[in-house]
């Protein structure tokens, strides 16, 4: 076969193929991959929910097979797949995958399991409420321009009238040629006040709209890490939105076998598939690559979703679960990409830009309704007009009526004679004959008033863009009143931004731990001041075998740094601490921090700010001693940091803030206390990973019990009186009356608080506490009143006139008394009863509260 050469047609290759690809990149940008920023849908999606609105498929109307609704989109209106359309049917009607679903599936429409949907066979469907209100209103009213469909036998809209700005709602995600499309979905109550703070300020900046619009909130709730990603994408239309999965530490109790930690997963990122993390999970535990994981099984149900991941007994809880972050998808990103069609063209847009868009595409909405609705009024009244004429004539009207040959004669007649319009001429011809009563023709002349007034109103509303705003701020109202549900997502605030802390009050707070590991923090107030040798209130419900062993006072706002025998600091917010009642064990620690079970904590700081002329002294069992800047301490990883090193067997086990000014005061078990000054030529300071000098020599059975630090002021006052003070006998003072005749400021203080096991305290003036060197034997600290029962020191610490001490026995009692109801006496007496402990009780712990940490109430 030959062709002429007329019909060929020379072109270059390379700018055909240019222009094809280019055509065919554009009708995949328009037609298919990209949603239109003003009702935020894609073709595919705008031509399913208009093809249910044509067969009526509204909220309130029963349910259509899925497979009617495909065919119906597919013979009308889009020449493709039927499963493009299916797919595209189903996924708007997850509640897993849209914020506001804008379909109601009656069937299986998938899982997050990614299990597939039912075949449209057997899934039926229907419009939501929100969809018909919000997407499909006024659409009969020339609201939005329509075009014909692929055969040209239909016509179906460019674009639906939305009231809400669904792009930001449900969100979109798409590939095109050479772009793509990635939008995460919002609130619809957060969109709304966004929505009306731009009408009210349309200067506002897309910041400020964050006051509102707070970020995405995912169907699948879960956590935002930060807010850092979500200013840039909503700033500059693109951004790493970090999600991360809501997941407990809980003790879970099995019937047969012993309680274990595990870790409880009820919420995933958004578009997480749940079955693949679990294999995920699994397979990491099978190649050794996540240590610590017992079992994992999947507990979800109708009620909500369920991980259960338990755990082995020698698991950190807390490295698990930051592995589990770090490893599986249970923390992933979302990369926003905020493209959308704007006038045909694909435009990256701003928060600020989505809204404008949006609302410049309402206000046309709107005008266009009006304009539509004040012709119809006008139409209307046109022919009301007519009527009225004729009700004026009535008789001579129906005489030519009568006469005539013809309808089209009558009509001819009429439009000569009364000056009328051929749509008024058969509005009377058609003109029933009840209406010439009297009562219809009152009806008339009211309808007639009615529209007058209905047609000034829309003339005003189009005249005045401010009656625009107002109706589009009315109908949005509704619309939150009616469909808004409070936020799933949380959004959690990282570290250098807005810190949880600004929103709690920084009161005083007294932390408890206990032997077993349990923790809790309860107000100071809790407890109010009592008389001297009373029984005191139980602070904690312990087990039978288990004792509280660390207390102290801090404020919510610090830093409680936790030092484990093991010489290693772990750190937590006090506010972090859950809160207790006077009744209640508290929560594992191992829940919150990730201490090994044989590794024990000994020692808990509260600190405010870690600056760099404070030092953290530190005392082990075996007598070492050392001082490490407090600044090497303010970064402390989640999973700890070596505080100091140990010798075999040796464990660290007190750890006091100090400056170089103060003075060190150590007590042992038999009694004894050594007090020697902080200085560099005394105790040297070293890093963190070192062991520090001899602080204390012991006698053969004796071991420390206690360390405390004094402060540089009192020491300055110290110098004043004399080194040593002759030892004075003193007998036993059963009453809360101080004794005036102990020399060395006995009276003023501050004093070395002497508590016993036994229940007996005294207060000994410092200055009968000469400064020795580090490492002697030291003085004499107290006599003990009840040799036979073996009472033994069990702490001491420095107090003021105007402190309050707490005292906590190993049974959970404690007592909360002013320092001088203490008796005032010298080192050699035995001192008062301080608190009366039931048999076998013993006090474990003291803690000082300063006088600023609220006014006791009035004594029992």
């Amino acid at each position: 076969m030959t062709f002429s050469q007329e019909r060929i047609i020379p072109t270059d290759l390379r700018n055909e193929m240019s222009r094809s690809y280019l055509e065919y990149a554009m009708s995949v940008i328009v037609g298919r991959a990209l949603p239109d920023a003003r009702d935020g849908l894609k073709p595919v999606h705008r031509r399913i929910l208009y093809a249910m609105h044509e067969l009526g498929l509204t909220h309130d109307r029963p349910f259509r097979k899925c497979a009617r609704v495909v065919g119906e989109v597919l013979g009308k209106y889009h020449p493709h797949g039927d499963t493009a359309v299916y797919d595209a049917l189903v996924r708007m009607a997850q509640d897993f995958s849209m914020r506001s679903p804008l379909i109601n599936g009656h069937g299986n429409f998938g899982s997050v399991d990614n299990d597939p949907p039912a075949a449209m066979r057997y899934t039926e469907c229907r419009l939501q409420a929100l969809t018909s209100a919000a997407l499909l209103q006024d659409i009969e009213s020339e609201t939005v321009d329509f075009a014909d469909n692929f055969d040209g036998s239909q016509q179906e809209p460019t674009v639906l009238p939305s009231r809400i700005p669904q792009l930001l709602l449900n969100g979109s995600s798409g590939i095109a040629v050479g772009m793509a499309t990635n939008i995460p979905p919002h609130n619809l109550g957060e969109l709304i006040d966004g929505l009306v703070a731009l009408i009210h300020n349309p200067e506002i900046t897309d910041l400020q709209l964050m006051q509102y619009i707070h970020g995405p909130d995912f169907p699948t709730g879960a956590q935002i890490l930060g807010t850092a990603a979500i200013k840039e994408a909503y700033t500059t239309g693109r951004g790493s939105i970090t999600m991360r999965g809501v997941a407990n530490i809980e003790t879970i109790e099995q019937r047969g076998r012993p309680e274990r930690e595990a870790i409880i997963i009820t919420e995933l990122p958004y578009q997480t598939n749940k079955a693949a993390l679990i294999e995920k999970i699994a397979e990491l535990v099978n190649d050794k690559r996540i240590e610590g994981i017992a079992d994992i099984r999947d507990e979800s149900d109708r009620d909500g979703m369920r991980i259960v991941i338990e755990l082995k007994r020698d698991a950190y809880p807390r490295v698990v679960l930051n592995n589990l972050y770090k490893q599986t998808p249970l923390q992933a990103n979302f990369g926003a990409n905020m493209l959308a069609l704007v006038n045909g063209e694909p435009q990256i847009l701003t928060l600020k830009e989505f809204l404008n868009v949006f609302l410049d595409f309402r206000i046309e909405s709107i005008t266009r309704r009006t304009r539509y609705e004040l012709r119809k009024a006008e139409e209307r009244d046109h022919i009301l007009q007519g009527l009225l004429i004729a009700l004026g004539h009535l008789d001579a009207i129906i005489n030519l009526i009568r006469h005539a040959p013809d309808a089209p004669t009558a009509k001819g007649e009429l439009i000569a004679t009364y000056g009328l319009s051929e749509v008024q001429a058969d509005a009377i011809l058609q003109m029933q004959l009840r209406r010439l009563t009297a009562l219809e023709a009152d009806k008339i002349r009211q309808e007639h008033e009615d529209l007058q007034t209905q047609i000034a109103d829309l003339q005003d509303i189009l005249a005045r863009r401010e009656r625009i705003l107002e109706i589009i701020e009315t109908e949005i109202s509704q619309i939150k009143t009616s469909f808004a549900t409070p936020r799933r997502t949380v959004i959690t605030h990282a570290e250098g931004e807005i810190d949880e802390r600004d929103l709690i009050a920084n009161e005083k707070a007294i932390v408890l731990l206990t032997e077993q590991g349990y923790i809790k923090r309860m107000p100071v107030n809790t407890f109010e001041a009592q008389s001297r040798a009373t029984r005191g209130k139980a602070a904690a419900k312990v087990k039978d075998d288990d004792t509280v062993e660390h207390f102290l006072t801090c404020c919510d706002h610090d830093s409680v740094l936790f030092f484990s025998d093991r010489g290693v600091v772990y750190c937590l917010k006090a506010y972090q601490i859950p809160v207790g009642s006077r009744t209640s064990r508290g929560t594992p620690i191992v829940q919150m921090l990730p201490i090994p079970r044989e590794e024990k904590i000994t020692s808990i700081v509260p600190v405010d700010e870690f600056s760099s002329d404070e030092f953290l002294v530190m005392l082990t069992k075996g007598g070492n001693i050392k001082k490490t800047e407090l600044a090497a301490f303010s970064n402390i990883r989640a999973n700890g940091l070596i505080a100091i090193s140990l010798e075999e067997g040796d464990q660290l086990r007190w750890v006091r803030r100090a400056r170089v000014e103060d003075s060190i005061i150590i007590g042992s078990r038999q009694g004894m206390a050594i007090h020697f000054r902080c200085t560099h030529e005394q105790l040297r300071p070293l890093g963190r990973a070192t062991r520090g000098v001899k602080a204390m020599k012991l006698k053969k059975g004796d071991e420390l019990v206690g360390m405390d630090i004094l402060p540089a002021a009192i020491l300055e006052t110290l110098d004043t009186v004399e080194a040593e003070v002759d030892e004075i006998e003193t007998e036993d003072i059963e009453t809360n009356e101080e004794s005036p005749e102990v020399p060395g400021n006995g009276n003023v203080g501050p004093w070395v608080l002497v508590i016993t096991i036994g229940g007996y305290g005294k207060r000994v003036p410092v200055a009968q506490f000469r400064l020795q060197n580090r490492a002697g034997q030291g003085l004499m600290a107290t006599k003990f009143k009840n040799r036979k029962n073996k009472d033994q020191l069990a702490t001491l610490g420095i107090v003021n006139c105007d402190n309050e001490i707490m005292m906590v026995t190993n049974r959970g009692i404690i007592i909360r008394q002013a320092v001088n109801a203490i008796s005032v006496q010298s080192r050699s007496a035995t001192g008062v009863r301080v608190q009366r402990l039931d048999e076998d009780d013993a006090i474990t712990g003291v803690a000082i509260v300063p006088p600023d940490a609220g006014d006791a109430e009035e004594a029992e």
